[in-house]
């Protein structure tokens, strides 16, 4: 290992600029032959990568696409317990070399990395997003282009500040400093399908502090990150560090967390999922070397909330993106909106039915389509059985309520009206493109904040409407757990990688925070050194003397 020669700063960084796709543009005509040539491709065959080495184990599974489910994007080889077993394996081999690598060289292949996505590689990422996930061009830009490249840059600047965080004081003839060690063994990243960004920040966090990781991908998101390991290893990760390794969910992860090397969890999925394996983890802690690090961001039923006070044209606009962006599939997306009866009734129901009207619902591959399709078989049922379960409630569907299925997963903007604050859509997540709409009285303000606070398990997002000051800071005193994102004026989706920090508590996750400098905490085991320069005398202390 080369001896590090000097103290090496950062290049500045900012977060990358979008391309807006517009007619005639060069980037619209870029995208659209990417997106051609990947088509002639398909379907596309994609190995687990052990040690650098791909491995086709021959259990072949279909990543179809959402909008043709006919046709599928590729077939990928699902890893076997022997598979797992080697990737593990390997990934602790590489483990110490990759650790001792200077913090400048690191930190420069994630930087490469990060100019991969941003320029060689964007149409191509943004293509594979658009098929296997089901996003249109501005969602796959701000995805799979803007957020990864921001991701990799900006945790190189994080890590950097972490690192120059050392002890204030130092005693006379004393230096004290800290190490900032990787976890001792492995971490698993279970990554979902919704974010291709999400993909390679489960795996890019970890491995920038000088992890090794073991990378189970979504089943529907296979290509996209696969094509993300690939500019990994481009930009120059070694083999190892990064072990690719799809294959069914259940029984790869817990042959992973079963391993007494298991050192960390990177998750980002559903709550259900995530309480599962904390469970299993909690049951496993006598294998374990130490205690394992759990970092997860699960799901949420996030809010707006309309003041009497607040702009109506803006809330409504904002309300139709937040809610109907990928159609519902984030996280963070708008699934529950009060709205005082003087707005409801003075312009924001026409105008929020008119909008949705407008919206577009269809393959995303055409350029004029807002809404596309929802991921999968599963989600479309789970949708409209929701949709269903409203009705049956007394729900008033006031646009939207249907799918169609025949050829792709649609499923049309729905909005629903209730009397009951405490329905079945008010409660429960449900990851489509659904919004519930609660008109409460404008007298009763205060009341509304307790039942937002009250209604959902969750804890991620929400979003405060109003041109006036003090309901704005009411409301946030109020809510102070109710999401761990709060917008003023704004949707409560799209966070951005330096600029507002993204996750919530409750039952929507660790509230680490990806885009900020406090998850890379979680990957590393500090380790606290003091040197003397002088030495004692004897043993006695001054007191001890006659």
């Amino acid at each position: 290992m080369s001896p590090q020669l000097g103290t090496f700063t950062v290049p500045a960084i900012d977060n990358e600029p979008m391309n807006h796709y517009g007619p005639g543009s060069p980037e619209r005509k870029a995208l659209q032959a990417a997106i051609t040539e990947l088509q002639q491709q398909l379907p596309i065959e994609v190995p687990c990568v052990v040690n650098g080495k791909p491995v086709k184990t021959g259990n072949l599974a279909k990543q179809p696409m959402p909008h043709d489910h006919a046709n599928h994007l590729c077939t990928y080889h699902e890893a076997d317990p022997q598979t797992v077993a080697s990737a593990i394996d390997g990934a602790l081999a590489a483990k110490e070399e990759w650790q001792s690598l200077p913090w400048n060289d690191r930190a420069a292949i994630f930087l490469k990395a990060a100019e991969l996505v941003s320029g060689k590689y964007r149409y191509k990422l943004m293509a594979a997003t658009m098929l296997g996930q089901g996003k249109n061009a501005w969602q796959a830009e701000i995805d799979a282009a803007a957020e990864l490249a921001d991701f990799l840059r900006f945790g190189v600047k994080f890590v950097e500040r972490l690192y120059s965080i050392q002890p204030e004081k130092n005693s006379g003839g004393v230096w004290n400093r800290t190490e900032y060690r990787a976890l001792e063994g492995f971490v698993l990243a279970v990554s979902p399908f919704n974010f291709t960004a999400i993909g390679g920040n489960l795996c890019g966090v970890p491995a920038l502090l000088g992890n090794v990781v073991f990378w189970k991908p979504a089943p529907m998101a296979t290509l996209a990150n696969y094509i993300t390991y690939q500019i990994f290893t481009e930009a120059g990760i070694p083999p190892g560090v990064i072990q690719f390794v799809p294959g069914p969910p259940p029984e790869v992860v817990a042959q992973a967390i079963n391993h007494k090397a298991f050192a960390g969890l990177h998750f980002t999925g559903s709550t259900f999922v995530f309480k599962k394996l904390w469970k299993d983890i909690s049951s496993n802690l006598d294998i374990y070397r130490g205690y394992p690090r759990i970092v997860g961001e699960t799901g949420g039923k996030n809010w707006h909330l309309i003041h009497g006070s607040a702009d109506t044209r803006n809330a409504v606009l904002q309300s139709v993106r937040a809610a109907f962006e990928y159609s519902g599939q984030k996280c963070s997306a708008l699934s529950r909106l009060y709205v005082s009866v003087s707005q409801w009734e003075n312009g924001f129901k026409d105008q929020l039915l008119s909008e949705v009207a407008k919206v577009k619902v269809g393959n995303q591959l055409e350029w004029s389509t807002f809404v596309g399709p929802v991921i999968n078989r599963i989600a479309f049922d789970k949708i409209i059985s929701y949709i269903q379960k409203a009705k049956d409630a007394g729900g008033q569907i006031l646009v939207g309520g249907t799918g169609d299925d025949s050829k792709g997963y649609f499923i049309q903007p729905t909005v629903i009206l209730t009397q009951d604050p405490k329905s079945v859509t008010m409660v429960e997540e449900i990851f489509g493109p659904v919004l519930t709409v609660y008109v409460y009285r404008d007298e009763e303000y205060e009341k509304t904040l307790k039942l937002i606070d009250e209604t959902s398990a969750y804890g991620l997002t929400g979003s405060i409407f109003s041109n006036s000051r003090a309901p704005l800071i009411q409301a946030t005193h109020k809510l102070l757990n109710a999401a761990g994102n709060v917008y003023y004026n704004e949707k409560c989706t799209g966070a951005v990688v330096g600029q507002q920090p993204f996750g919530g508590s409750r039952g929507s996750g660790t509230n680490d925070k990806a885009g900020s400098m406090s998850i890379f905490y979680r990957f590393v085991n500090a380790r606290s050194i003091k040197e003397g320069f002088v030495g004692l005398d004897g043993f006695n202390y001054p007191s001890n003397l006659e």
